[in-house]
């Protein structure tokens, strides 16, 4: 019986050992499943059973059990019954994790949206194409393409457009034309765009320092805005996802996601030290905010002058519990949306007939950022050194966690978007499609 118990004993104090230096990890696990489904859920409109099914089934998330109030709109997660987070869903402003109670009655301002264009045709408005068939296109060799990275790759969406025209186009079961769809980390090309659109309308010059108070008595007084773009400033940052690390503590912990960039030394040399940082993209949302004299302007900006002036209707960017785009991350929209995004690119900065951001823009975010090996530009992954052998050199592309992309393709006059769960062979894919189009 002793020895029972010492055992019994024994096993407590390693429970207890275990879960004290897991519990951490228990927070994180707890705070992306909560704010996962209320997105999924609220923003998304899909059900928490297909949520759990297929964004929320993956090692250690599933380890969460999710609960959600409709009536309340909210949705909790709890680990074990050790830890339990929650999520809220603010409309305009999609979900956000709370801290305190205090945030769940909390009033909030939301951005002014304009009426979608349910009549001009697709891409300068919503309404169906005419159908256009194309000489030069493979229909046969192009589709059978679009569906090899379907069924075990896992992807939601793909959309071909070219020359303005949708050619091809699928969806996974459960998914529609008009489903909203997260581009994760394709939001920093979206805030990157913001910029270019600032800079056009003469609000700020990226060559400018950056305007942060706390580095003027530094060396960090001489990052740039255009270095912060490039994520070549030489700060530290850990953007470690399968740990406690930076990005993770930032996303699951922080109110203000703003801020934490901004309170990392320099370790590097500013502009000889590339390093991927989704701290730096949120950093330069808070920057952007402070080029307008009040909040409301801040939020009305973006979709003004951006989003919903080329007919992106659909997209909702979520905010942090400071009221900051959440630009590392999370931006929800459809496919075709995000599609007319990258057209936007391949008409370098041209809508309809209206400049968006100069031409040269384009040129900008393509332009390889020094010490990246040619793979990123300003909040864009660039093909500039040829890592896709069987794709053109000067294609570039917004990237999102789980294989979110949107590729431009100047030369080919090509615009491709697949929403997914998991990578596929890129190179594959691109070469399929382009050599369905005889150019």
């Amino acid at each position: 019986m002793k020895i029972f118990k010492r055992i019994l004993l024994l096993l407590c104090i390693v429970v207890i050992i275990a879960v004290f230096f897991n519990y951490p990890k228990l927070n994180i696990i707890a705070g992306y499943s909560a704010k996962n489904t209320a997105s999924s859920v609220f923003v998304a409109k899909r059900t928490l059973e297909f949520t759990d099914k297929t964004d929320n089934n993956f090692s250690p998330i599933n380890l969460a059990t999710d609960l959600v109030k409709k009536d309340k709109k909210e949705a909790t997660s709890s680990v074990f019954n050790l830890l339990t987070r929650k999520a809220i869903y603010r409309e305009g402003l999609g979900a956000v994790l709370t801290l305190t109670e205090e945030d769940e009655t909390a009033t909030y301002l939301v951005p002014k949206r304009a009426k979608a264009d349910n009549i001009t045709p697709y891409p300068y408005g919503n309404a169906e194409q005419k159908d256009t068939v194309f000489a030069n296109i493979n229909y046969d060799k192009l589709n059978e393409t679009v569906a090899s990275v379907f069924g075990k790759n896992q992807s939601r969406a793909v959309v071909v457009i070219y020359k303005d025209q949708i050619v091809a186009e699928k969806y996974a079961d459960g998914f529609t034309k008009d489903s909203k769809i997260l581009g994760w980390s394709m939001t920093k090309s979206i805030m990157s765009t913001v910029f270019g659109v600032m800079q056009h309308q003469n609000k700020l010059k990226i060559t400018d320092k950056a305007p942060i108070d706390a580095w003027q008595n530094d060396e960090r007084k001489n990052i740039s805005i255009h270095n912060l773009l490039q994520m070549n400033s030489g700060l530290e940052w850990d953007e470690n996802y399968d740990k406690i690390s930076d990005v993770t503590k930032m996303l699951f912990l922080e109110r203000d996601m703003t801020a934490m960039q901004e309170n990392k030394p320099l370790l590097g040399k500013i502009n000889a030290s590339w390093n991927y940082s989704s701290g730096t993209s949120n950093l330069l949302s808070g920057i952007a905010r402070k080029q307008f004299k009040t909040h409301q302007e801040y939020l009305d900006y973006w979709y003004t002058n951006l989003i919903d002036k080329i007919g992106m209707n659909s997209m909702v960017l979520e905010t942090d519990l400071a009221g900051n785009y959440v630009a590392s991350s999370y931006a929800w929209a459809t496919p075709r949306d995000w599609g007319k995004f990258g057209l936007l690119y391949l008409h370098k900065g041209n809508w309809n007939g209206e400049q968006i951001f100069d031409k040269d823009w384009a040129n900008y975010v393509a332009t390889p950022t020094p010490t990246s090996n040619g793979i990123y530009g300003a909040q864009f992954w660039l093909n500039a050194e040829g890592q896709m052998k069987d794709v053109p050199k000067n294609m570039y592309f917004a990237d999102g966690y789980q294989g979110q992309r949107v590729y431009v393709l100047p030369d080919q006059d090509l615009v491709i978007v697949r929403m997914a769960l998991s990578w596929m062979e890129e190179n594959k894919f691109l070469k399929g499609v382009l050599e369905s189009i005889k150019q």
